[in-house]
């Protein structure tokens, strides 16, 4: 029993010697809320309305438990890693149940002179600029983050712009001014020596006082756009008129495989805070290269308007935006948005807010809905619809520790 105790008293020591070395937090958000959404059904689906009423996880912030550390290794050079999970706290879904998902997880070396290399998945350029320059932030109800990621960009703040196999370097800050660059290598097929899908961004960020200001341009190259497949679809492939054989996160697609060549995109986004009301702004545009596609669809606009101001303790945001996007076998289609938002703390850590989103598709264009509007049984979009419109609104409360 003695050398029991002497075993887990050693084992303590050196367990309290290696965080004392290196330097760990654990961090996390969790979020929940009421969401009612509302809108009218594809024809595929048998048209009428469909609706949703119920518990949401994440609808202000993502759910997310990480893991942060640094060690010191001399001459001003340290090393970094971050493991970040996102879970779901409404269902059975979180850590040892099979719903881990990472939204972030990389080591690397940082320099205050030389900046930081890092390797694993990590956030692309546009996933923070995308954020920053939002009225509604990153928000499950707003309208950049709804548009951008379900027109199938990159440039959002959303997983689409997290990379896996990636490379990053981020510079120092010199007076405000930042850049930021990654690479993920495709790593789909290593029998080739060609180009396998690789993915690239980089970023210059300018944020001092009260003005910040981004500019992104993000790359994939030789995309394979399959017909069915996990996450999203990269882009657009069949008209409204055109009944879809399958459908992913609401978004038709064929189920014929196709290969393109690249598809980039480009982002400016900015923000003026006047303390007394805080505007923001963004612009980007998508150009894809597929030429097998029929139809074609060859790009797509999407610009924000947004406006946050203090109201009592709390803040008031309100957001627009428009999609457009360039078909080349039928008229080209359009998406608008609109929400708003309030946030009121009740510490530093701790808020409630309310939020309401609506959206008009033309029928010409997509689905355009709330990220949290769920999806049907057989695949085909939730409250969204092709030449509708749906709205969302919802309630809730954020804790971040």
């Amino acid at each position: 029993m003695q050398k029991k105790l002497i075993a887990l008293a050693v084992a303590g020591l050196a367990s309290g010697a290696a965080f004392a070395q290196t330097n760990v937090t654990i961090y996390g958000v969790v979020d929940a809320g009421y969401l009612y959404s509302s809108g009218n059904q594809s024809k595929a689906d048998g048209g009428g309305t469909n609706t949703f009423s119920g518990l949401s996880s994440g609808i202000n912030a993502g759910n997310r438990i990480g893991f942060k550390g640094s060690e010191a290794l001399g001459n001003g050079l340290k090393a970094v890693f971050t493991l970040e999970y996102a879970l779901d706290i409404d269902t059975n879904q979180g850590i040892g149940t099979g719903g881990l998902n990472a939204r972030q997880q990389f080591v690397g070396l940082a320099s205050d002179k030389l900046g930081t290399v890092a390797l694993g998945r990590q956030y692309a350029p546009g996933f923070n600029a995308s954020a920053r320059n939002s009225a509604l932030d990153a928000t499950d109800l707003a309208i950049q983050t709804n548009l951008s990621v379900l027109s199938g960009m990159s440039i959002t703040p959303n997983s689409p712009a997290r990379f896996d196999n990636s490379i990053t370097y981020t510079s120092p800050n010199f007076s405000g001014f930042t850049v930021s660059a990654i690479y993920g290598f495709g790593e789909k097929d290593v029998t080739k020596s060609q180009d396998n899908g690789g993915k690239y961004g980089i970023g210059a960020n300018y944020a001092n006082g009260p003005i910040n200001v981004d500019l992104v341009y993000q790359g994939r190259q030789n995309v394979v756009i399959p017909g069915t497949s996990a996450g999203f679809v990269v882009m657009p492939v069949v008209p409204p008129t055109t009944p879809p054989s399958t459908t992913i996160t609401g978004i038709p697609a064929t189920p014929t495989d196709y290969t393109g060549k690249d598809i980039n995109e480009w982002y400016l986004g900015g923000s003026y805070d006047f303390k007394v009301v805080k505007l923001f702004a963004s612009y980007q545009e998508l150009y894809s290269q597929t030429t097998k596609a029929t139809p074609t669809f060859k790009g797509s606009t999407l610009w924000t308007l947004g406006v946050n101001a203090p109201v009592g303790p709390g803040t008031a945001s309100l957001s627009y935006g428009s999609l457009s996007l360039d078909n080349t076998t039928m008229k080209d289609g359009n998406s608008w948005g609109a929400g708003t938002m309030y946030s009121y703390p009740l510490s530093k850590r701790t808020s409630v807010y309310a939020a309401y989103s609506y959206f008009s598709n033309d029928k010409y264009s997509l689905p355009m809905q709330t990220q949290l509007a769920p999806i049907t049984t057989a695949g085909s979009p939730g409250i969204g619809a092709v030449g509708e419109s749906n709205y969302a609104i919802g309630a809730g409360m954020t804790h971040s520790f």
